[in-house]
Order: structure tokens, then C-alpha cells, then sequence
């Protein structure tokens, strides 16, 4: 199992904004919903890499969040709230928040198990890599990419008359954006991970 436990960056300065973080993340697929587990603190169980990813990405363009990743096993039956939650992977999670707080300047997401993996500090290390794509957008970059993801048949020619630019302007938006290099970071994050939770089960804990 993953667990995710999220953390307001400057609470005391910006205020409460973990209700729209909870709306940010209500369309990612989980087995324990995020909800406020304590304070300026979010927390969620997920099952599947991909939707960890998909979770990441989504609070990473908020920029007001650290970002921790916990990675083991859960006690069963799986709690209605997370807050009542325990086992390895919300260990881990605490720990991968903590060590997010740490970061300075690098892009606030760290990955930890219950015993060292190679395994989670790749996948740690792709997370950083494509998540710092995703910080840099601009609003004008995001205006396209929302278009794009909104309707993911539509032309670029399209996209451009919808948001009354050239299709030039759509072109460039795309390159600008990082959004073949954040495609491609997604899926080497999410198998990363897989192998991260393979191994666990396994106990193996090394590339």
C-alpha cells in the first residue's frame, strides 16, 4: 500500500487551504479517501502507482504542499479514515514527510519503506525530476494543457480557436511545458514504484 501524507507549506502566512486541496485531489483513485488528519495535514491510501503519481502531480502544481510517500504494509481491515489507520506504510509516510520539510529549494516529494530501497530513491528521484516540469509551468502553459487534457482528441488547431490564440502559440505551449517529459516521467515513476511495492512483498529491497 501507499500512503500519502501531504503538509502545508506556511499555514500560519497563507492560511487554510486544505479544503481546496481535498478538491484537487477528489478525482484520484484511492482505497482510504484523502481527508484532514490533523492540522494543515492531508492524508490518503492508494493502491496503485499510477494514482500515486497522478496524486503527486496534482499537488505539486499547488506548490504549497511537502509531499510524502509512505510504502509497506497496512493493518486489515482497511479504516473508513486514515486517521485510524497504522502499519509500515503510515510509519514510512510520517518519516517521508518529515524528510519533504527538509528539502530547501528542491521539489518538496520524498518516497521512504520501512527498510532502505534502491527501488524508492529512483522513483523518489524521477518524482523530483518531472515534478520540477510541472512546478515551472506558467498560467498560459496550464491554460493549454488543461485545454489538451479536456478534450484529448481535439486538434491543436482546435485547442488554439477555443482559447483564441494561433495554433503557433498552442505549439510552442506544448515544448515550453514539459508535457512529453512529464508523460514519460509519470510512467518511469509509476513502475518505479511498482517495483518499490513488488519488493516489499517480496523482501527484496534492492535494484
Amino acid at each position: 500500500m501507499f500512503v500519502l501524507t501531504i503538509d502545508q507549506r506556511g499555514s500560519r502566512t497563507h492560511g487554510d487551504k486544505v479544503p481546496h486541496l481535498l478538491t484537487v485531489l477528489a478525482g484520484v483513485e484511492t482505497v482510504v479517501r484523502f481527508e484532514r488528519s490533523v492540522g494543515d495535514e492531508v492524508q490518503g491510501v492508494i493502491d496503485d502507482p499510477i494514482a500515486v503519481v497522478d496524486a503527486v502531480a496534482r499537488v505539486l502544481r499547488e506548490r504549497d504542499w511537502y509531499i510524502g510517500i509512505g510504502i509497506g504494509s497496512v493493518e486489515l481491515p482497511l479504516p473508513s479514515s486514515s486517521r485510524e489507520g497504522a502499519g509500515d506504510a503510515f510509519i514510512a509516510a510520517r518519516e517521508a514527510v518529515d524528510a519533504a520539510k527538509k528539502t530547501g529549494e528542491r521539489v518538496p516529494v520524498t518516497v521512504r519503506t520501512a527498510t532502505a530501497s534502491e527501488w524508492a530513491n529512483a522513483a523518489e528521484a524521477v518524482l523530483v525530476l518531472f515534478g520540477d516540469v510541472v512546478r515551472r509551468r506558467s498560467e498560459a502553459e496550464w491554460r493549454v494543457l488543461d485545454a489538451l487534457n479536456a478534450s484529448p482528441n481535439a486538434t491543436q488547431k482546435v485547442v488554439a480557436v477555443h482559447l483564441g490564440i494561433t495554433p503557433q502559440a498552442v505549439s510552442k505551449a506544448i515544448v515550453r511545458s514539459g508535457r512529453l517529459e512529464e508523460i514519460n516521467g509519470r510512467r518511469a515513476a509509476s513502475l518505479l514504484l511498482e517495483q518499490v511495492e513488488l519488493g516489499h512483498v517480496e523482501g527484496t529491497t534492492s535494484v
